[in-house]
């Protein structure tokens, strides 16, 4: 089985960010990247998937050529292969451009199941995953925490607003995985080494104009600083009186 897993490069979560110079995008300078918290999740899935049902596993991502740091990491951990759509300014895709350069990607690799984390864990926008799938005209199922497959059907878990759904499928599909769908493995040291000279092959990503335009980035208002209205049963009154006229809560 041809499998196929779509990573991210985001900023670390302890990254500061500031506001670029434009006052449209973000200052990237000195930034530390990371795979997206989610695409660990989807790619240890991938390589289960390739484990039980035999097969191949190719890593993706939409980045600078550092991006191959991320990739190399993931088939340190199993993965077989792995790709980069080089674009030093993928950061500023939106979700119809990424999805529409990765489908032309996948047509080509001929995957017949393709694994993304629910969302970036930047955007934080849950589209590219569904945008795939629509532009690949696969089934799509969103948010798993549970996944059965075998060679043409699945069955999955998927976490809604009311609750757990269980859902069958036929392949090919597009699956984005939630937490608690697996524990990502970590690379040991034979894996590290196996592919710490392997070349990263590049290939420059499809050119897609944005739909989406950003017209300005601002930092969130500074939160108010808190206060202590008392002590005991004696604040509770003091509490409930902040909370209504100005916290607006109650």
């Amino acid at each position: 089985m041809k499998i196929a897993a779509c990573i991210k490069r985001v900023p670390t979560t302890e990254a500061q960010i500031k506001v670029g110079a434009d006052g449209k995008s973000l200052d990237t300078t000195g930034l530390q990247y990371m795979a997206s918290f989610y695409d660990e999740i989807a790619v240890e899935e991938a390589i289960k998937t390739k484990e039980k049902l035999t097969g191949d596993v190719t890593v993706i991502t939409i980045g600078p050529s550092d991006a191959s740091k991320e990739v190399r990491e993931f088939m340190a951990r199993g993965a077989d292969t792995g790709l980069v759509l080089k674009d030093d300014a993928w950061h500023a895709r939106d979700a119809r451009s990424t999805a529409k350069a990765l489908a032309t990607k996948v047509k080509a690799l001929g995957a017949q199941v393709v694994f993304c984390g629910k969302v970036a864990t930047d955007r934080d926008n849950a589209a590219v995953g569904p945008m795939l799938a629509t532009y690949l005209g696969w089934a799509c199922v969103t948010d798993v925490v549970s996944l059965a497959l075998e060679n043409d059907k699945g069955t999955a878990k998927r976490e809604t607003e009311h609750g757990v759904e269980t859902v069958s499928f036929a392949l090919p599909a597009v699956i984005t995985v939630s937490k608690g769908l697996n524990e990502p493995r970590r690379p040991n040291l034979k894996g590290i080494m196996a592919v710490k000279a392997k070349p990263i092959p590049e290939e420059p990503c499809e050119a897609v104009a944005n739909q989406a335009v950003v017209n300005k980035v601002e930092q969130p208002a500074p939160r108010k600083a808190g206060r202590i209205v008392g002590e005991g049963a004696a604040a509770v009154n003091a509490l409930v009186t902040a909370l209504r006229s100005e916290a607006g809560v109650l």
